[in-house]
């Protein structure tokens, strides 16, 4: 493809290309002696699930692959024993070995339902950091100044209020940085936030007499509350591996405002039929609620077959139109042998993934997000008295029924 209409592609959505010109001097470079871009995107799996957030970078990384370019996608999973300080006001609690190799797992199993896997080189950056000796080190922060990275706002603040930074934080984006070197990366992809991080592995590679890269930075997605970026400890989340009922409803969710923004980072409808909408919206033309049920329609279907996603828009407007419920509840046994007729509904609501920690279920019943047969609770136990069946409703769109039996 012309080096002019890759450029277009390639700039939709991004938020800033470092630079421009360098970026179009490569395409030209790789499409005269006809070889494929090294596109880098490196992520530390300090969690098991990747959320639509993750994706806004990943579908990118799509557009690079379907372009010919070769994509490197690197696990960090040394890096993730540092922790990344980008955006971080105290130091991140170091993860353990083994829950860093579990989650590695999961982020290649997942990431394939967006790249060609058969044309995506995985690479684990504790391969070559794993072998650096303490000369290495040194080595390699020299390559560096404790100036530069106090221009960085997170470490520059902790710095001005005299709170602590560890020296394991100011190596991270050096060993990031590192990465792009090792890799010999034309192209390094991130989010916003990754952006110093990025800008290192550029100095890095100039000093180890390579060519740098190209940084490629995307805007990071706001989660469901239309505020603070998309993340699971927020609980703003919408995780891909999410049944699609439930992908449905969050999105549903979404601010009018927000929903363009994710439209335009999370589909592939043309800038010219996002203006129409807007355009249309404004003037009463057509109603929000159908753009949006669009809007989760596509995302769904880049994850699972059209089917579902016909269901869960049928599912939501059965429970929340005609305020019904869904066809299917899952059922939970309460058997009164093993337990008392109390039960604890947090331990319940972790067990069929209803929440993922008995914290967020204490939250969800302090904050009236839980209720029984239509009451709200008030307290982790539930007595069931003589009752022999309950329907348990958790937040907006999760059902599960209880029955007890002797």
């Amino acid at each position: 493809m012309d080096v002019n209409k890759q450029l277009e592609i390639i700039k939709r959505g991004a938020e800033e290309i470092i630079s421009k010109e360098e970026l179009l001097k490569k395409l030209e470079l790789c499409r005269k002696e006809k070889r494929p871009l090294k596109v880098k995107f490196g992520a530390d799996p300090t969690a098991p699930d990747i959320h639509l957030g993750h994706t806004v970078v990943l579908r990118k990384l799509r557009q690079f692959q379907d372009l010919g370019h070769k994509i490197i996608f690197l696990i960090g999973d040394f890096t993730a024993m540092i922790g990344d300080p980008s955006g971080r006001s105290v130091t991140r609690p170091p993860m353990s070995k083994e829950d860093v190799e579990n989650n590695s797992k999961t982020y290649v199993k997942q990431i394939g339902r967006i790249l060609d896997l058969d044309k995506v080189e995985i690479v684990y950056n504790s391969h070559w950091l794993n072998q650096m000796n303490f000369s290495d080190v040194i080595k390699l922060a020299s390559h560096y100044t404790v100036a530069r990275v106090l221009e960085r706002d997170d470490f520059s603040n902790r710095y001005k209020k005299e709170e602590p930074i560890g020296i394991h934080e100011f190596l991270y984006p050096l060993a990031q940085g590192y990465d792009s070197v090792e890799l010999k990366a034309d192209i390094e992809i991130g989010g916003t936030d990754q952006k110093f991080n990025l800008l290192v592995g550029r100095a890095l590679q100039k000093e180890y007499g390579q060519e740098s890269q190209v940084v490629l930075t995307m805007p990071l997605l706001e989660g469901t509350d239309g505020v603070r970026k998309m993340s699971k400890s927020y609980g703003n989340y919408i995780g891909i591996n999410e049944p699609p009922r439930e992908i449905y409803g969050k999105l549903m969710s979404v601010s009018d405002e927000m929903m363009m923004k994710y439209y335009k980072l999370l589909t592939d409808v043309p800038e010219e039929e996002l203006n129409e909408l807007k355009s249309q919206m404004k003037e009463g033309a057509i109603n929000p609620k159908f753009v949006k049920s669009r809007l989760a329609k596509l995302i769904i279907t880049d994850y699972y077959p059209k089917e579902e996603a016909d269901n869960a828009e049928r599912e939501f407007n059965e429970i929340f139109s005609k305020k019904g419920q869904p066809d299917e509840i899952p059922e939970f046994i309460i058997s009164s042998s093993s337990s008392s007729s109390r039960c604890s509904l947090g331990e319940i609501m972790v067990q069929n993934e209803l929440v993922s920690s008995k914290g967020e279920a204490r939250r969800l019943i302090e904050q009236g997000g839980v209720s029984i047969d239509g009451i709200k609770v008030s307290e982790d136990k539930y007595d069931f008295g003589n009752k022999k069946e309950s329907l348990l409703k958790v937040g907006k769109r999760k059902f599960l029924k209880l029955i007890k039996k002797d």
